[in-house]
Formats: structure tokens, sequence, C-alpha cells
């Protein structure tokens, strides 16, 4: 494997753990905004405990992604940043949005109770950032950086809406085990696990035409993981509805950990198709070398810090950790 190749890995890496983790705050910003019920401020409550001290974190995913992207791949980065200049903007604008949102209620007087201007921003901020990237991902995967404007590219827009909704709820469950919350937010991963599911099917009948490569990527290298990705959809949802909290959470992780791949394996060696293979975008050697040994000192650093803040602060529900 060349080290192109394995620069190209370790980014997709990031992009997966940006996925289950910033994905899941992005859903919890959904649940946020359909906070109902007689417990909806303390469902709001919940969601904001469990994000609170480590969705800033979570972004760090994202921003190596972005720098490794225009270090390692400058030719392939300034291409899907021309084409892809609007859904990028609108996913980048409502990060923006939703965090400041988040901070601003919760040092406001409405703190995480009703329904407040705030509170309804933080929520539609989460809505509109994975659908644009989503936008964005599907243009990539058509062969067409430029038509990110298309139904299929909104289908799998709310398909990645969905799924954050998915996983934040299935978070939750384990969050609030053996209180009343756990059921609220366990009857919504099972809501949202259907609509996900749905809409995965509807991305997956309408890939020929609306994305023909991606179709011949999960039909072709990526066909396993696709296999392994509905056979565990039925597993998921059931760890769900037999009140398996923690089965359900590692089920839905592999469930975007398995789609996600599918879609790296299938297409794999191109960054962009039809065209733009990872070897004719790569940066020179030197700079791939530098990139990967800055990484490897940077990760001895980064990957213990996050496992301390993980563990620091959800060790106050010990279920909450894997």
């Amino acid at each position: 494997m060349s080290q192109a190749e394995i620069v190209a890995g370790v980014l997709w890496l990031s992009l997966t753990a940006y996925a289950v983790l910033a994905g899941a705050d992005f859903g919890g910003g959904v649940w946020d905004l359909l906070a109902t019920g007689p417990r909806a401020a303390e469902q709001r409550r919940a969601v904001a405990e469990a994000m609170g001290p480590v969705w800033e974190a979570n972004h760090v995913w994202l921003i190596f992604l972005i720098v490794g992207m225009f270090t390692a791949f400058p030719s392939a980065f300034g291409t899907l940043a021309l084409a892809l200049y609007v859904p990028f903007t609108i996913g980048l604008v409502g990060i923006v949005l939703r965090g400041a949102a988040f901070a601003f209620r919760a040092h406001g007087r409405e703190a995480v109770g009703g329904a407040s201007m705030w509170g309804v921003a933080f929520g539609a901020a989460s809505v509109i950032a994975p659908l644009a990237l989503a936008t964005a991902i599907a243009a990539v995967t058509s062969g067409h950086p430029d038509l990110w404007d298309t139904p299929f590219a909104f289908l799998l827009g709310l398909f990645a809406v969905a799924i954050c909704a998915y996983l934040a709820a299935t978070y939750l469950t384990v969050e609030t085990e053996g209180t009343p919350l756990e059921a609220d937010f366990r009857r919504r991963a099972l809501l949202a696990g259907l609509v996900s599911g749905v809409l995965a099917l509807a991305c997956l009948a309408l890939s020929p035409i609306g994305a023909p490569y991606l179709w011949r990527a999960l039909v072709g290298r990526g066909l396993p993981l696709l296999v392994l990705a509905l056979l565990n959809g039925p597993l998921a949802l059931g760890a769900v509805w037999f009140s398996r909290p923690r089965v359900a959470r590692v089920a839905v992780i592999a469930q975007v950990v398995f789609v996600l791949w599918a879609w790296a394996l299938g297409q794999w060696p191109y960054l962009i198709p039809p065209d733009v293979t990872i070897q004719v975008a790569a940066a020179p050697t030197g700079t791939l070398t530098a990139w990967l040994e800055v990484t490897a000192a940077g990760a001895v650093l980064l990957l213990p810090s996050l496992w301390l803040l993980f563990r620091v602060f959800k060790a106050r529900n010990p279920a909450a950790i894997l």
C-alpha cells in the first residue's frame, strides 16, 4: 500500500469518527427541537448534559479531515471546494450557528426548559448542517461534484439527518438508562431507525440513476459490507425494541461504519469518480511523509486526551462507557 493510500485511509477513519460522534450531536439537536410531552424539559436537559462536555471535541475530526485533505490531496480539495462551495458553506454556517445557539441557550434564563429562540436555532441548524453536507457527498458519489441539488442528493440528505437522529436517540437511551426518559428515547430510536431504514433503501433503489458510480461501488467491492449493513439493520432495531440499549448503541454505530466503508471500499482508489484517483491527487512524497509523521505524533497526545475526556464526563453514568 502506498503512502497516499495510507493517508486516504487515515482520513476516512476521521470521517467515520466524525459521523459516529458528531452525527449523534446533530441528532441531539433534532430531538431537542422535537421534544414533546410532559417530560419535554427533561428531554432537552438530557440532550444538553450528554452533549455539553464533548460536542466541541467531536469537531476535531472534521478539522483534521479538512486540513488533511488540502495538505495531502490539494488538487482534489480545490476541485471539491469550488464545485461544492454552496453546500459546504451552508453546512459550516449550520455548524457554527448550532454551536453558538447551544452556548447562548445554556447561559440564558430558559436554560434547557421550554422552547426558546436559541433552542429553535440550535435544532434547525442541527438539521441543516448534516443535510447540506450529505448533499455534497451525494454529488461526489454521482461523479458530478457540481450536481448537489438533485433529488437523489436531497434524499441522501434526509437519510443523513435520520441516521444522526437514530444515533442520538440510541446513545440517549444509554445515558438515561433506568429513568423514565429511557422509554422516551427508546421510542424515538425506534422511529428514527425505521425512517432511516426506509430512506436507506430508497437511496439504494435510486442510486443506479442518481449516483451510478455509487451503485457500482456498492454492488462491486463494497458488496460484502453492504450485505452486513442490511443484515445489521434489523439487529439494531431488535436491540432497541427489546430494551438492550448498549447492544443497540454498538449495532447502530456498526451500521454507520458498514455504510461508510462499503462506499469507501467500492470507490477505491478514486477520490472523485470517475477521473481523480488517490495517486493522481496526492501531494509530493515529502509532504505525505511529513503529514504521516506529524499525525502519528499528534495521535499520541490526542487519543489519550479524548479517552480521558469521555471517561471523566461519561463516568457520571457508568452505563455510558462502552
